[in-house]
């Protein structure tokens, strides 16, 4: 019974430190993903117009799931997103629309993004300058928190409060088509502060480097290896994933990634003409899979199409112009 009670506690405790950690609230870290690679737009604005078509990419993530309160609640976080992407030929650049649904626990986030990419050739590729503003709705349910002290003046309020967060973000982003790129970005840049019930809350200022190569196999040109990394850090913690797949044919790919200190993943993949399905399962290897994580899984699907206007022929009549 003990056991049964301590592991109450630790995960009471996990919660309670993501969520409210001390009297003056920093947001968490922002949503994490298995295929960043394939969801930049939800970290990088200079990513808009990046892959010279109308993208419209859709991503559902749960973590660590199976990680439950001592009430039984289901409280691992859960993630929505869709964004679209295009590029803007009169803006010389391109356009970036990202709407998403983050939940932890109690916590509910509902965002906008907007922002608009400029794209100039630079070498043997294209340089990107990217800026977006965000909009967040930021809800908590303190009603259903079990203080750990009666009358903790936090969760005195026992009921939901929500706020609203307007902030900015910028990137650059670099890449040579089929061979190589990488990204550089920060979100939340104004860092701005709200209160929530009796708490003050602040958005943290992310921070996000990230990078790929794609090598084709000369032996074998239907094989590419598609070594990635991707390092976020909010100023107090830092993030690193690392991932390595192989493609085949331009139309399968799986591998393996690892995330420090968090867990490792195994990325499976597929593409049909425009389309794009990937999914994967993070097994979680920090203290997290002792309180009940079964691990994480994720679902990517990707739509690219192009928006051709046909050219047509002029012709005279008259042969004073031929």
């Amino acid at each position: 019974m003990w056991g049964n009670t301590l592991v109450m506690m630790r995960r009471t405790v996990l919660l309670l430190m993501v969520l409210l950690g001390v009297a003056g609230v920093r947001a968490q870290q922002e949503a994490q993903y298995t295929q960043y690679m394939f969801n930049q737009m939800a970290f990088n604005p200079a990513y808009a117009g990046a892959r010279e078509a109308i993208c419209v990419n859709g991503l559902l993530r749960q973590q660590w799931v199976g990680f439950k309160d001592e009430l039984g609640n289901e409280v691992a976080p859960q993630t929505y997103l869709a964004s679209l992407d295009a590029p803007v030929a009169f803006l010389h650049g391109g356009m970036g629309l990202t709407i998403y649904q983050d939940q932890l626990g109690f916590e509910k986030n509902i965002g906008v993004k907007i922002g608009y990419a400029y794209r100039f050739f630079l070498g043997n590729g294209n340089f990107s300058v990217g800026a977006q503003a965000g909009f967040l709705n930021k809800a908590i349910d303190f009603s259903k928190f079990i203080p750990i002290e009666e009358n903790d003046p936090v969760l005195a309020a026992q009921d939901e409060k929500s706020t609203m967060f307007t902030d900015f973000a910028f990137g650059l982003y670099y890449q040579v088509p089929e061979k190589f790129w990488i990204g550089l970005s920060s979100n939340q840049l104004a860092e701005t502060m709200s209160p929530i019930g009796d708490a003050d809350y602040s958005l943290a200022r992310h921070y996000y480097l990230t990078s790929g190569y794609d090598f084709t196999l000369p032996s074998n040109p239907s094989f590419e290896l598609l070594p990635s990394f991707l390092v976020k850090s909010d100023g107090n913690s830092l993030s690193f994933d690392l991932t390595g797949m192989v493609r085949y044919e331009g139309r399968f790919w799986g591998g393996l990634s690892y995330r420090l200190q968090d867990g490792v993943a195994a990325i499976i993949g597929l593409n049909v003409k425009n389309f794009d399905l990937g999914y994967s399962y993070d097994l979680t290897t920090s203290k997290l899979g002792s309180v009940g994580s079964t691990g994480s899984h994720e679902i990517m699907a990707k739509y690219c199409f192009k928006i051709e206007i046909p050219k047509y022929r002029t012709s005279y009549k008259n042969t004073l112009y031929l």
